[in-house]
């Protein structure tokens, strides 16, 4: 998935384009939901990875600083476009697949 090509910004969607591929629409709001939930947690881990490398043995809760480096790292997720939006455009470009749980069949 190219993050580039993803909205920042939410857009209008009609939802019967959204019902297309499960035919129903709380069944897509669970897939979306999910897939979001995957994308915050995996960027959870980078970012709380990432903020590792500059975490020092003798910081308390009361004398933490922030460097340029760890702002840097902080302002390039904001800018990011949020996980929700991330999963909507993978849905909508056919890149996720999903399967119904009393079925062996993937759905794409």
């Amino acid at each position: 998935m190219d993050i580039k090509k993803v909205p920042i910004n939410t857009v209008t969607r009609d939802t019967r384009d959204l019902v297309k591929e499960t035919g129903n629409l709380y069944e897509t709001v669970v897939i979306l939901s999910k897939r979001a939930n995957q994308i915050s947690l995996a960027e959870k881990k980078e970012i709380s990875r990432r903020l590792e490398e500059f975490k020092n043995e003798r910081d308390s809760m009361d004398e933490v600083f922030e460097n340029k480096e760890q702002i840097e790292i902080s302002k390039y997720y904001e800018r990011q476009p949020k996980p929700d939006l991330i999963a909507i455009s993978e849905y909508e470009n056919g890149e996720l697949v999903f399967r119904k749980a009393h079925t062996d069949e993937d759905i794409h």
